[in-house]
């Protein structure tokens, strides 16, 4: 009886021990949201956004190169999961070079995203 509850307490514990860990580890997402604007202040619509990993950096940046066109609210949402599960554990931070082009414009600009955070930048076309 005694043997019984000793193996029972033990694995209890150890079922307790693993959901705590499991808990610990951060969900948040790793996110790049670019907003861009027109020289009238009003965010632009269907404005192709790409983002280029910045290879001469500190630290340096992997390899990279996405494209996104802006929604209705003006913004292009770029989910760097990818990014950061192949950089690794080490590289928790990126830079980047943001080119932004539409029919008669292009405008340039640069961003810093964090693993597990958002990072948000504007970037304004020219007149």
């Amino acid at each position: 009886m005694r043997n019984s509850f000793k193996v029972s307490a033990l694995l209890v514990l150890i079922v307790l021990s693993a959901g705590f860990l499991q808990s610990c580890k951060n969900k948040n997402p790793s996110v790049v949201k670019i907003f861009v604007r027109n020289a009238s202040n009003e965010l632009v619509e269907g404005a192709k956004v790409v983002i280029i990993g910045d290879p001469n950096s500190n630290p340096p940046t992997m390899e990279y190169v996405d494209t996104v066109i802006t929604n209705g609210s003006g913004f292009s949402y770029f989910n760097m999961a990818d990014y950061y599960s192949a950089a690794g554990e080490d590289n928790d931070v990126a830079y980047f070079d943001v080119v932004v082009k539409t029919a008669t414009k292009q405008a340039l600009g640069r961003i810093r995203s964090r693993v597990h955070t958002t990072a948000v930048e504007t970037i304004f076309l020219p007149n």
